[in-house]
């Protein structure tokens, strides 16, 4: 009898390999560490062939394994063209999209909310996280789309926003300014302090959090200003005279180099939602 090679441990042998560790390929194909190693058993068992070389959590490819790499990366291929074709366009997979928290609460009930009626088998994995994370991610294959800020000259970007302040006006007259802030790296963060310190302004970090919602209940409550664009707040921004301008920022949109009809679908409704804002 011939060996079957399930599909599900040539793709998790591949992940492996191309990520570089257990711990990316399991955030890649979706499963632990642990059911991951058992995977790479089950194919060593299979193959009656030791696929990599185990020095402590060092892997490296044996003779088996490079030849078995080249397969298993044209077993998939095939694999996934004929998923392609007999679905014709139908969802087939999860959408992975990746988006800042300034985009988060407008597109997670709008833009996926949208597509899950236009596609209402698909599955979506959603991560909100800063744009440099979520760009690694989607470098290390874990992200199909991934919206974001960057500079004004950014490439990918499909829209601009100027930086504005927001905040109780009251607070300007403080002999030191105090400044509510996400943590670092945060291109909003750096601008605002950038811009007090080229003017001399005096100031103190009154909040520091990781998130948005929580920084905008401290903008509310007037322990300090901040530095985001118009999707931050409702209320028109502060108008600081004596400062420079602060720098546009654009959004942008990157996506992995392939994507199924659905995904496609999904950064095209992502595209045309976040112009709109």
């Amino acid at each position: 009898m011939p060996v079957n090679l399930p599909t599900n441990l040539l793709r998790s042998f591949v992940a492996i390999v191309d990520t570089g560790s257990m711990l990316n390929a399991s955030e890649k194909v979706f499963v632990t560490q642990s059911a991951l190693s058992l995977q790479i058993k089950r194919l060593e068992e299979l193959l009656q062939q030791n696929l990599f070389h185990r020095e402590g959590r060092r892997l490296s490819l044996t003779q088996a394994g490079e030849l078995m790499l080249d397969y298993a990366r044209k077993v998939l291929i095939l694999h996934d063209e004929a998923v392609s074709a007999i679905t014709a366009g139908h969802f087939s997979g999860p959408a992975r999209i990746g988006m800042v928290q300034d985009f988060a609460e407008t597109l997670l009930s709008g833009l996926l909310a949208q597509f899950a009626e236009l596609h209402p088998d698909a599955q979506i994995y959603s991560r909100i996280a800063g744009t440099a994370e979520l760009l690694a991610q989607l470098e290390r294959r874990q992200l199909d789309i991934v919206l974001g800020f960057a500079a004004a000259n950014d490439p990918n970007a499909i829209a601009y926003a100027a930086m504005e302040w927001y905040g109780k006006s009251d607070l300007l007259r403080q002999n030191v300014l105090p400044l509510a802030v996400l943590e670092p790296p945060c291109r909003f963060r750096e601008a605002a302090i950038r811009t007090l310190e080229d003017a001399g302004v005096p100031y103190r970090i009154t909040v520091e959090t990781p998130n948005l919602t929580t920084l905008r209940a401290a903008v509310d409550a007037g322990l300090g200003i901040t530095c985001r664009t118009h999707l931050f707040l409702s209320e028109e921004p502060l108008q600081i005279e004596h400062l420079a301008p602060l720098p546009r920022v654009s959004c942008v949109l990157q996506t992995a180099s392939s994507l199924d009809p659905a995904t496609a679908r999904l950064a095209q409704l992502a595209r045309e939602i976040v112009v709109a804002l």
